[in-house]
């Protein structure tokens, strides 16, 4: 089990949040409870680095979708970014590869 850590950044295009670690029931209420306190604009992104994700379970992609909304509800956008394989073949199953923006790297994300 991997601690999970939340770095934070703005980007010209909206807040950029890193994830490294485990996503998971443990930890996932941590990700939620960090969502208000995050601003996003409308017409902005928020961009979700997954690219240190060490695991993610059901909970973890709960997370994701509420993120998801919060981006949504502010007239914004949620986009991943360096998803690993594994999760990615996770959001291909329930169908949210067909929902959410995904891009390959964070600098892609930021910038498109």
């Amino acid at each position: 089990m991997n601690a999970l850590k939340i770095s934070t950044r703005d980007a010209a295009n909206g807040p950029v949040l890193a994830i490294a670690g485990d996503l998971d029931y443990v930890s996932a209420g941590e990700f939620r409870e960090l969502l208000p306190t995050i601003t996003v604009r409308p017409g902005q992104r928020l961009v979700v680095d997954l690219g240190a994700l060490e695991f993610c379970d059901s909970s973890g992609i709960t997370a994701l979708i509420a993120a998801h909304h919060h981006a949504r509800s502010a007239g914004g956008e949620l986009v991943l970014a360096a998803v690993p394989a594994n999760t990615l073949r996770i959001l291909s199953i329930v169908g949210l590869d067909q929902i959410l923006t995904i891009h390959p790297d964070s600098e892609t994300a930021i910038g498109t």
